[in-house]
């Protein structure tokens, strides 16, 4: 009996580890560790925003290559076979016939713009305007994803240190807990003693649930913000340069001047101020004539085409008439004679050959208002995107100022809690040995305890705070973000 009861339990624990080293292998499996630089790869490569302004970048280049290529002319061909029954014209001759006829044409014609008050020309200008504003807006989609990317990271790194923080507060008072364990085991301490330091531990066990929802939460955002699934076994590397806040180099006048020369944004709303402008050269150009050289060559086929072939010349008797003693004779007289023979198909196609050239000069005079709506129109654009430009530059500067005053706040306050962490932990170490010794209370020690703790979660929120407030002013310069 005892030797089954041993074999099944043998058996039960060999099956229980093997079925904890599958997990472990594939917890293993699942962990991937990603570096900023990575996140920012994945992010400008599968971000939609980013891909949007791609797709229109590319659709805004064929767009100018079409431009382009009303310079050239055009070049169409056409052919036509069909039958015709009853009465119709015959292409051969012109003439109306009654019969079927089986006919084919083909035709070549070219046309080429000489002038059009200058459309061409700035339709080209128009075009390459928006190629180069939607290349901007391109590039300032992947800045944001970048800048959003870095900012979202930041935020993982500066939970994972308040996580780390709050766990080794945790650890503090869980040993402080157990040591007051033994002493209200052993009746050596007030019961309200023990059980306020396991209240705080409880405490510091729900900061820490907290943290970690948190931590999970930034997770999900960055994962958002790369387009990637969501796995709570992914990690993130930490940023190898230290991180000592200093007062920022530029001042925000310095800032936003720099920005105006060198975002995407700026520039991109002055390529379609000047795209509206192109526009409206090229609406106010329909308005006048338009000169174009036209050319064609062609032939056609039918099928009742025939030629008359000589085949020689014989007498034959007329309607007149001589009188010879009393006699009439009919008056003989020669005549050509001909047979019908059907022109074939390649005969038809050289004789029928024929070309023509022409200049033609269109002149508009009414067209039911479509261009002055059009100028109109073009008009009402150019004025939106000079409003527009103005609109972008004023409310960049005050988003730099406003930036720029959250840094220094940043800064002010990195300062403050670096100070106040320093008193409190030595606030707390003195507390924390009379509360050992026996002279303090629990209250007194969980009050330093939870000021030195607060002042740590502070001081590290601040710190990666002022950090993002400078990778931000960062990116308003175009400075390398990584």
């Amino acid at each position: 009996m005892l030797k089954k009861i041993s074999c099944r339990l043998f058996t039960k624990t060999i099956l229980f580890i093997s079925l904890f080293s599958i997990q472990q292998v594939s917890a293993q499996t699942n962990t991937i560790q990603l570096t900023l630089k990575e996140c920012i790869e994945k992010g400008i490569a599968y971000n939609l925003q980013v891909r949007q302004a791609a797709y229109q970048f590319e659709i805004d280049k064929a767009d100018l290559a079409q431009a382009k290529a009303a310079k050239l002319p055009s070049l169409n061909g056409n052919i036509i076979h069909g039958i015709n029954q009853g009465r119709s014209i015959d292409p051969f001759t012109n003439s109306y016939v009654n019969s079927e006829i089986t006919q084919a044409g083909y035709n070549i014609n070219t046309n080429l713009t000489l002038w059009n008050g200058g459309f061409i020309k700035n339709n080209i200008r128009q075009n390459e305007f928006n190629t180069k504003a939607s290349e901007l807006t391109w590039q300032q989609q992947k800045d944001n994803v970048t800048i959003n990317i870095i900012l979202a990271y930041l935020q993982i790194l500066s939970n994972l240190e308040q996580l780390k923080a709050a766990e080794n507060q945790v650890l503090v008072t869980k040993t402080q807990t157990d040591r007051l364990q033994i002493l209200h085991n052993s009746g050596a301490i007030a019961p309200a003693t023990y059980y306020d330091m396991k209240g705080q531990l409880s405490n510091d066990e729900l900061i820490v649930l907290t943290l970690k929802n948190n931590l999970e939460s930034a997770k999900i955002n960055l994962s958002q913000l790369i387009n990637m699934p969501y796995n709570s076994q992914t990690t993130y590397a930490t940023i190898s340069s230290p991180i000592s806040p200093v007062l920022y180099e530029s001042e925000a006048t310095s800032i936003y001047q720099s920005s105006v020369q060198n975002l995407a944004l700026v520039k991109a709303a002055e390529f379609r101020n000047e795209s509206a402008k192109k526009s409206l050269y090229s609406a106010k150009a329909l308005k006048l004539p338009v000169l174009s050289l036209n050319g064609g060559i062609g032939t056609n086929y039918s099928s009742i085409a025939s030629r008359q072939l000589y085949i020689g010349t014989s007498d034959v008797s007329t309607n007149q008439y001589v009188t010879i003693n009393n006699n009439k004779i009919n008056v003989m007289a020669p005549r050509d004679r001909y047979v019908s023979e059907k022109i074939d198909y390649g005969d038809q196609w050289k004789n029928n050959f024929n070309s023509s050239i022409s200049i033609n000069l269109q002149i508009p005079i009414m067209n039911r208002l479509l261009v002055k709506t059009r100028i109109k129109q073009a008009e009402i654009t150019q004025k939106r995107a000079d409003f527009e430009v103005l609109t972008v530059k004023t409310q960049l500067q005050q988003t730099i100022d406003q930036a720029y005053l959250n840094m220094k706040t940043a800064l002010e306050r990195y300062e403050t809690l670096n100070r106040q962490v320093t008193d409190f932990t030595v606030s707390f170490k003195a507390t924390e040995v009379r509360f050992n010794a026996g002279v303090n209370t629990v209250v007194e020690y969980m009050l330093a305890k939870n000021n030195v703790d607060r002042a740590n979660a502070n001081f590290i929120a601040a710190k990666y705070d002022y950090l993002i407030r400078t990778k931000i002013l960062d990116f308003y310069q175009g400075k390398p973000l990584w």
